[in-house]
């Protein structure tokens, strides 16, 4: 929130508070303070735009000049002032328009870049036109040059042709979510540190577009990772194509013949991704070793994290954050390194099929397989999405959403759980995976 929000909604407030129950004396401060809060408001909606979060604040804003207007001049009931003045400034402070993402707090300013790409060599199965091809996008987000000056980085795909909702948040609510800083620099110089730096490939959960996850690739990539966030098209709520096309997300049964055959298609992206970015002109050219690399993901992700780890010869470990398999992937046997992170049972509810087929899969591990448990996080506690409210209303709901573990502790343990399983294969020093557990209240597990 804005300065200009909290002066609008706290004084709103005061003034709406003040014409029920002392009017004399807020009428006093009316005459200076109305003007200021129309004007305030009028510059929003001028310069800024309609926003949906800010409609509380002009209600309130509408309720205080009406109570110092208004006759007969007499008290209003106290249960009117905390049953409905209350809620709607709480509503006011409940989804910020503009969240903020904390820094990263890795040694390594962070940069990051687009590259869309068209594989010509496979139809596109999402849509009916034959002549579709799958397109792949990547945002790569790596350690960049220090005193490069960065700039905000778009968070959102297509943000000007949003679907009706994106990971089960109305899109209304994000118009302004092109301004949510990133703390990343658009395009800026990969850090010369290295001839050549570790990658680690990401996908996103099914639904959830890859922006998402920004405050955790930011994490890794400040610990000097090139961190490659692929964007499914039609996987995920909203994808912006090759051509300029937004493309949005498209229904499946999700049974697990048909969640099988998504994960092939997956698969099949991230192993294009790694042929396109060793040959594409990039500030990444020539600085990353795609014969060596790591997987990882979230949910869905976390399952083609798995695959991409047994089907490509190139991606040597992987990581699957609370991912249920499908097909038979849970029979595959795992060179390894691998590991499998959880969310708190009690709080998600994995099902059977989570449970088995990551035992499973993780019974047939040939090259080190780790297993955690981070307590107190739920299956979104990995993502931004509980930084998308404000810090009292989330704390409020964190036993419903995101869990009762702060999302920056959350962030935080995950990337050091990663850098520690995945950061040896890739030629960082070793780590001890328990030690580094230990650190964090409430995460339980160990190798397998």
């Amino acid at each position: 929130m804005s300065v200009l929000d909290a002066v609008l909604v706290v004084a709103a407030l005061l003034l709406a508070v003040g014409g029920a129950v002392a009017p004399r004396t807020a009428r006093l401060a009316a005459p200076v303070l109305l003007p200021l809060l129309f004007a305030g408001a009028g510059f929003q909606l001028l310069f800024e735009g309609f926003v949906v979060q800010r409609v509380p604040a002009y209600l309130l804003l509408g309720v205080a000049t009406w109570l110092l207007v208004r006759t007969p001049r007499r008290t209003l009931p106290a249960a009117l002032l905390l049953g409905v003045l209350v809620p709607v400034a709480t509503a006011v402070w409940a989804l910020p328009p503009v969240p903020r993402l904390p820094p990263p707090d890795g040694a390594y300013p962070v940069g990051s870049t687009v590259l869309r790409w068209v594989d010509e060599s496979r139809p596109e199965p999402a849509t009916a036109d034959p002549g579709d091809h799958r397109n792949v996008v990547v945002q790569a987000w790596y350690p960049a040059e220090f005193g490069s000056m960065p700039r905000q980085y778009l968070y959102l795909d297509g943000h000007g042709d949003l679907p009706a909702t994106i990971s089960g948040i109305p899109s209304v609510l994000l118009s302004r979510y092109h301004l949510i800083d990133t703390h990343a620099g658009a395009d800026v110089p990969l850090a010369d540190d290295r001839p050549r730096w570790p990658v680690i490939l990401f996908s996103p959960g099914y639904g959830a577009p890859r922006a998402v996850y920004t405050g955790l690739l930011t994490e890794l990539a400040s610990r000097g990772f090139v961190v490659l966030a692929v964007d499914h098209p039609y996987q995920v709520a909203v994808t912006e194509l090759a051509d300029g096309t937004v493309a949005h997300g498209v229904p499946n049964s999700g049974t697990d013949a048909e969640m099988a055959a998504q994960l092939a298609v997956r698969t099949a992206d991230l192993s294009f991704a790694l042929d396109r970015i060793g040959t594409a002109d990039s500030v990444l050219t020539g600085r990353i070793d795609t014969t060596r690399v790591a997987a990882a993901g979230h949910s869905f992700g976390g399952a083609a994290a798995a695959s991409a780890l047994a089907h490509d010869p190139r991606v040597i470990a992987a990581a699957n954050i609370d991912g249920t398999l499908y097909g038979d992937l849970p029979d595959q046997r795992l060179p390894g390194p691998y590991l499998l992170i959880d969310s708190d049972p009690a709080l998600t509810g994995h099902s059977a099929a989570y449970v088995d087929g990551n035992r499973k899969l993780l019974g047939g591990v040939q090259g080190g397989g780790h297993h955690y448990t981070i307590g107190r996080t739920d299956h979104l506690g990995f993502t931004d999405a509980p930084l998308f409210l404000a810090p009292p209303v989330r704390t409020l709901a964190a036993r419903w959403f995101g869990g009762e573990r702060s999302a920056v502790e959350t962030r935080r343990a995950t990337a050091d759980l990663l850098a520690a399983v995945l950061g040896p294969p890739l030629g960082e020093r070793p780590a001890d995976v328990a030690a580094v557990a230990s650190r964090y209240p409430d995460i339980t597990g160990g190798p397998v």
